[in-house]
């Protein structure tokens, strides 16, 4: 058996089993627990007063762009209030519950992403993904509220199995790391991807603009749709997508939010030959870095609908703070602990 397909049958065989036991711990914090904790938490966080939070006693451990801080420090220096866009992916089987939202830092907007592990409806760890995009938080503000989809119920019957929902959502991640245009890619017709405010696929070129053929063009563009996108196989700004962990999945709504890092090295990724056979040279990042990111997926029907990023640029190669190197610098699956 290939390894890759050996770790995928470990993964799907814990994502099996440790539901069942989790629900065992009768003080387990439902749906409206883990939110009402995960708003408890923003508004303690806006008014910089952490003795508002249920702790787990005093050993809670606090990340922020991947670095480990004392709770208080960091972003709940600069805090100043929170702001009107909100959206919540609770997994009331692992206790954890995901929110973005946006916040004002000293008056300025912003986008958070926040990761809050629950144990007896107690916090046991934060951790958290500041995106400093100004004109990102105002956009996700003027949309007025989340897209309807990660509101809506999956019909019971229609719903896939916690593995199926997380496979589907890795496809993703391994098809923009492959790039061959070729892969098998899970997407809806009507899906769409929104990166910090951006509509990135989809998107309306300017007043004038031709949209560009994705068969033939030489950049990749927002203009296309998904699978357009990987098919064009012009996703090459990627060269590796890491530390993939999948950290809230909502199986009655078909929600999926992985925290990960994509790789830009600026070396080999830079020259390539698309599946249509033209050569691209230098394209692309010409210096190495990488996005920490943490992204939401809508699954249905083993398919992919809207698609929402928060990201923020970090040094290349870094770490969450929450992996082993080797955990960090792989693109298997990994779960909850």
């Amino acid at each position: 058996m290939r390894v890759d397909l050996l770790l995928t049958s470990v993964f799907l065989a814990c994502l099996v089993v440790m539901p069942a036991q989790a629900q065992n711990n009768n003080n387990r914090c439902d749906r409206d627990c883990l939110i009402g904790i995960a708003e408890q938490y923003l508004d303690a966080l806006a008014a910089k007063d952490s003795k508002r939070l249920p702790l787990a006693g005093g050993n809670v451990r606090y990340t922020e762009n991947g670095q480990r801080l004392q709770l208080t420090d960091g972003l709940w220096n600069t805090i100043s209030a929170r702001g009107s866009y909100k959206l919540h992916v609770a997994d009331q089987i692992y206790g954890q519950v995901v929110s973005f939202s946006t916040m004002r830092e000293n008056g300025a907007p912003l986008i958070l992403a926040v990761r809050l592990k629950v144990d007896k409806q107690r916090i046991t760890e934060i951790e958290t993904i500041v995106a400093r995009s100004e004109n990102g938080a105002k956009s996700l503000e003027a949309m007025g509220k989340p897209r309807d989809a990660f509101e809506r119920l999956t019909p019971t019957n229609e719903r896939s199995t916690r593995p199926d929902l997380v496979r589907t959502a890795n496809m993703y991640f391994s098809g923009m790391q492959l790039n061959d245009g070729k892969g098998k890619y899970p997407f809806a017709d009507d899906c769409n991807r929104i990166e910090n405010g951006a509509q990135t696929t989809n998107a309306a070129g300017r007043a004038g603009e031709p949209r560009p053929d994705p068969k033939t063009a030489t950049r990749y563009s927002a203009m296309w749709s998904c699978r357009e996108q990987f098919e064009s196989g012009l996703l090459h700004f990627v060269s590796r997508i890491r530390d993939r962990r999948y950290v809230a999945v909502d199986h009655e709504r078909g929600l999926v939010v992985a925290f990960a890092f994509f790789d830009h090295n600026a070396g080999p990724a830079r020259q390539f030959t698309t599946p249509t056979g033209r050569d691209i040279k230098d394209a692309g990042p010409a210096q190495p870095w990488t996005w920490m990111i943490a992204e939401l997926f809508k699954v249905e029907n083993g398919q992919l609908h809207e698609i929402e990023a928060i990201l923020e640029r970090v040094p290349y190669g870094m770490g969450s703070g929450w992996s082993s190197w080797e955990d960090a610098m792989s693109d298997k699956m990994q779960w909850p602990r």
